[in-house]
């Protein structure tokens, strides 16, 4: 009975205190009685705190110094590929200065032997620490995980034990910092391991600063027309082969073939092609896929292809173009070529369009359009243009530094938008700028000089990598005209 009482009597007492923050964590004493007899007293203690705000507190700081380490490791992902490149270079020039020595030594010096072996062993010692650097990464990216799966047993635990609305704010905060972590990650790989071939994603996000290679093949500063990249559809044992052509003036003569990097930046080709007369091109917007290269015809004004396995050539006239809409650097760039990882394109402004951008969709077999999109860009305001899994990007300058993706065209969806997505430029003028999916890199020739750029992609669960099939309402051609009929294109071949 006196337990009884003295239970009732602390319920009673704690309830006219009202807020637990009040209670202090002070020893509280209850009696009952009237002073003058028996008396039944009862102590209790009463907790300081509700939640341990303390802990909380910890994981929030917590929080803060793994997001400060993930900005500082997000910057340092994106110098690794500017240092490995600017390596790779020096070690080509280094190697090429010992071809020429070992060719020719009694023309050098011992001085000049020992210059460059010191040159050698600066190189050594700056990749082993990159590689130091990369490891440090890596390393830091285990704890981090760690550190992050530390926090959410901490937060789970005050989750199901205390006030649940303050608690999964702060979870919200963890998700955050894990996604930045995933992004970092993400960003680690697309440069070390980049996923080739995939469309898995939503458009590009981010350009890298420009990697110069060198001054052009010719090493003339007046050789400022022309293009280089890669192969966007290599045929067996070319995978790494990579192309250069350039002149004084937006014509096309010839072409020169490497075998890989390092023998296109010591200037040795294994093949130089030179076009027929005839058969000469212009303007600089060509590339080359699957062993061919396609180009803007001199005269008359149309397409061409040249097949470089067995040197077969078929041109192309397409009514539909105007050679009055070319791109704001220079003229006569009027059919722009581009291989992505959804097949051959082209691009070019009519006067139908009102010098409006018209995309159409190659049969790369018959050389004959297969779709054709219109966008709403005047040509003319663009710098260039490219394509990526399908998409078309548009670029123009916003001063003599920076060039800004401003504009894409979603050939699978029709649907167009405004974006912007600002890069450097090496140099205020360039004649040719683009894709390659086998790298997923941009080609600019900048200038007479090769620069080319990392992208960024917005990654999603939705893959994109099936070719666009036709829309309903897509101008529809037949590859070749029927004897008798009216084709999209004419043949001239």
């Amino acid at each position: 009975m006196f337990g009884t009482l003295c239970f009732l009597a602390l319920l009673g007492s704690t309830a006219a205190w009202g807020r637990a923050d009040l209670w202090s964590g002070r020893g509280m004493r209850n009696g009952t009685g009237d002073g003058s007899g028996d008396r039944c007293t009862c102590d209790a203690f009463l907790p300081g705190s509700t939640f341990p705000f303390g802990d909380l507190v910890e994981v929030e700081q917590w929080m803060e110094e793994i997001s400060h380490k993930l900005q500082q490791e997000m910057g340092k992902v994106e110098d690794y590929e500017i240092k490995i490149t600017s390596y790779a270079e020096k070690i080509v020039s280094l190697t090429a200065v010992i071809v020429t020595m070992e060719k020719n030594p009694d023309d050098y010096s011992s001085a000049e032997f020992e210059e460059v072996k010191v040159e050698i062993k600066q190189v050594e010692a700056l990749i082993k620490e990159l590689q130091l650097s990369i490891n440090g990464s890596i390393t830091l990216f285990e704890s981090l995980h760690v550190e992050i799966t530390s926090i959410e047993v901490t937060l789970t635990r005050l989750e199901q034990t205390y006030d649940k609305n303050l608690v999964l704010e702060t979870r919200r905060e963890y998700i955050k910092v894990q996604l930045e972590l995933e992004e970092c990650e993400r960003r680690h790989q697309e440069i070390f391991n980049p996923n080739i071939g995939s469309c898995a994603h939503t458009g590009i996000i981010k350009v890298s600063k420009p990697i110069v290679a060198q001054l052009n093949h010719h090493l003339h500063s007046t050789y400022i027309y022309g293009g280089w990249g890669k192969d966007s559809k290599p045929i067996p044992e070319r995978e790494s082969m990579y192309w250069y052509s350039g002149y004084t003036s937006g014509a096309l003569y010839d072409i020169y073939m490497f075998t890989n990097y390092k023998n296109l930046i010591l200037r040795k080709h294994f093949q130089h092609h030179s076009l027929k007369s005839g058969s000469t091109g212009l303007g600089n917007n060509y590339i080359i896929r699957d062993n061919t290269l396609y180009y803007q015809m001199n005269s008359p004004f149309g397409v061409a292809k040249l097949n470089l396995t067995d040197m077969t050539y078929v041109s192309r006239v397409i009514p539909k173009a105007s050679s009055s809409f070319s791109y704001s650097f220079y003229s006569n760039q009027v059919f722009d070529f581009a291989g992505d990882e959804t097949g051959l394109w082209v691009t070019y402004g009519t006067v139908e369009s009102g010098g409006r951008i018209v995309i159409a969709k190659i049969n790369e077999a018959s050389f004959g359009i297969e779709e054709e999109w219109q966008t709403s860009i005047y040509k003319p305001g663009v710098s260039n243009t490219f394509m990526v899994c399908g998409v078309m990007y548009a670029v123009r300058s916003l001063d003599i530094q920076t060039e800004a993706i401003f504009y894409k065209y979603d050939t699978r969806t029709k649907e167009e938008s405004y974006i912007h997505v600002p890069f450097e430029k090496f140099q205020d003028k360039y004649s040719s700028l683009d894709y390659n999916p086998t790298d997923q890199k941009l080609y600019m020739f900048n200038n007479g000089y090769y620069v080319n750029y990392h992208l960024w992609f917005n990654h999603t669960t939705e893959a994109t990598a099936a070719p666009p099939l036709a829309e309903p309402g897509a101008t529809v051609a037949p590859p070749l005209a029927e004897p008798g009929a009216k084709s999209l294109i004419d043949n001239n071949s």
